[in-house]
């Protein structure tokens, strides 16, 4: 299903839930701006190329708009005003003063050299620049972008209007970044699971996790929860998958995948079908990569009992239904990885209060900050 259809149809059914009035419901579901831009840059050979890059800011009614900026090939005006969407519910889930927006670029990270990347966030940032700011529209990083590409954000923005450290989170420390914000939304996914194993009379110790996605967010969720004691049994990313069923050795997997880029031959686990980790048997099933993963061709075949959505909407509305009747109990994305936004928050706090807070600080408030906003 497409993103933006599912995830509407998600907040229509909340909001019929609520009550809300079809008049507040409307407002809700119109974004309060759609930038579409042409990003036209030189590559290293000096041909011309061209991009293009959106930014939807759905909601300011809590305070500036918040969302990542991301680098991929699928990046579509329909994918962004979703995921602008879900940040305006995450932070209000969190109870964190934002509103949500979210940006990105259609293209192939990994096919541009860094100095192409560094082109094209610039013009990018030329292009939004006034509609975007420390208390209007503030970004951050999300896939295929990180905190070299905020660095670049920052310095051009600071160009038209000053140095701006309060502009863009996920920064380099350096430049005001907030210690503790790498591992933010891994670990806030591991505060998620380890609130909602409670209400089930369970701890992370001892249960079998399957983990799809080891990037930023699959990796740091699959080392919090080995050094918890559970049993990481399978892994998968876009460049292969791999299993042992008595649990695989975490640190040496990411030791494998940094050293190689990938996780194909690491000799303490086998290989196996990345299609076949969704339905593998385990415990939870924690999603960390692209949206829509979980659908009515798969639900059904889902063995876990828990469901952790880690990345943004991972499960399509068919599977939610097919994994209620199964009685699948799913913690929902915008509580699930809100870490992120929630660290985000305080890197943003202190590069306007203009002082830094230890590592220690940011990882109790925002363990402090998930248990407050349990249902």
């Amino acid at each position: 299903m497409n993103a933006l259809a599912a995830t509407s149809r998600n907040f229509r059914h909340a909001a019929r839930l609520l009550g809300l009035d079809s008049k507040v419901e409307m407002s809700l579901l119109i974004p309060f701006r759609e930038i579409k831009v042409e990003c036209t840059i030189p590559k290293d050979d000096g041909t011309l190329v061209s991009y293009v890059g959106f930014r939807v800011q759905h909601d300011n009614a809590r305070g500036p708009m918040k969302g990542g900026i991301r680098y991929h090939p699928e990046v579509d005006p329909d994918e962004v005003n979703a995921l602008a969407q879900l940040m305006t519910w995450k932070s209000a889930v969190a109870d964190i003063p934002y509103g949500g927006a979210k940006g990105g670029i259609g293209c192939n990270p990994g096919d541009l050299s860094k100095s192409e990347l560094e082109r094209l966030t610039r013009v990018f940032t030329q292009k939004i620049h006034d509609l975007i700011g420390v208390h209007t529209d503030v970004p951050a990083p999300d896939m295929g972008t990180n905190a070299q590409t905020m660095a670049w954000i920052l310095d051009e923005y600071s160009k038209f209007h000053g140095h701006s450290p309060a502009v863009v989170t996920g920064k380099p420390i350096d430049l005001g970044g907030s210690l503790g914000r790498e591992a933010a939304t891994g670990r806030g996914v591991v505060f998620a699971a380890e609130a909602l194993l409670a209400e089930h009379g369970k701890t992370i110790k001892g249960l079998t996790f399957a983990i799809q996605g080891f990037g930023n967010v699959g990796s740091w969720a699959a080392k919090l929860i080995h050094e918890r004691g559970g049993k990481v049994i399978a892994v998968s990313d876009i460049t292969g998958a791999v299993k042992n069923p008595n649990g695989i050795d975490i640190p040496e997997l990411l030791r494998h995948k940094e050293s190689t880029g990938s996780l194909k031959d690491f000799q303490d686990a086998d290989s196996m079908d990345a299609n076949e980790l969704l339905v593998h048997e385990c415990d939870v099933l924690i999603p960390c990569a692209l949206g829509g993963v979980l659908n009515r061709g798969n639900a059904a075949d889902v063995k876990a009992k828990f469901i952790i959505e880690a990345a943004n909407h991972p499960t399509d509305p068919e599977a939610d239904e097919i994994l209620a009747k199964k009685g699948v109990v799913v913690l929902p994305d915008i509580y699930a990885n809100s870490g992120g936004v929630t660290v985000s928050y305080f890197e943003w706090v202190q590069n306007i209060q203009g002082f830094m807070w230890d590592e220690q600080q940011s990882e109790q408030d925002a363990s402090e900050l998930h248990d407050s906003s349990l249902p």
